[in-house]
């Protein structure tokens, strides 16, 4: 990334381990429930490859059109850490960089959002973090319905 560069943090705790917050994230079924899906949008594509080197791609139809998302795993970490460079352009060469920690916490854990961007998006910043926070709203709902139907 470019000395002028932009992090903005997100983070969420979860009553589940480490581990199935990081295969969630990685698991194409469940990942297109919550992974850049909006609210009056719906995930018609989710491609994930995950292996360092791999790629992602998600489509979400939303009423404006179609919101496309991808990258390529720089890091995979079972079940602590994901780094990946990340793009809404197809042929965006300035991908950002997105780091995924999670940490145990007591019987659940904590994952920290980091995103790199370039200071040129400076004016995204707010409605970027506000989005980051969805997907890892998203993701905990995700996690406590499976959670709900294993115990039910």
């Amino acid at each position: 990334m470019p000395a002028s560069t932009i992090k903005l943090h997100v983070s969420h705790t979860y009553r589940v381990p480490p581990a199935v917050v990081y295969d969630a994230w990685l698991n194409p079924e469940i990942a297109r429930r919550f992974l850049f899906a909006t609210d009056d949008g719906h995930v018609i594509r989710a491609d994930i490859d995950p292996h360092v080197g791999g790629r992602f791609f998600i489509v979400d139809r939303r009423p404006t059109g179609d919101a496309f998302h991808q990258g390529v795993f720089l890091e995979l970490k079972r079940p602590r850490r994901m780094v990946f460079c990340f793009s809404v352009e197809e042929h965006d060469h300035n991908c950002d960089r997105v780091e995924i920690d999670i940490e145990p916490l007591g019987g659940g854990s904590r994952l920290t959002l980091t995103h790199e961007m370039c200071a040129e998006w400076a004016a995204h910043e707010e409605k970027t973090r506000k989005g980051w926070a969805h997907i890892v709203e998203g993701l905990g709902r995700e996690l406590e319905q499976q959670q709900m139907k294993a115990t039910g």
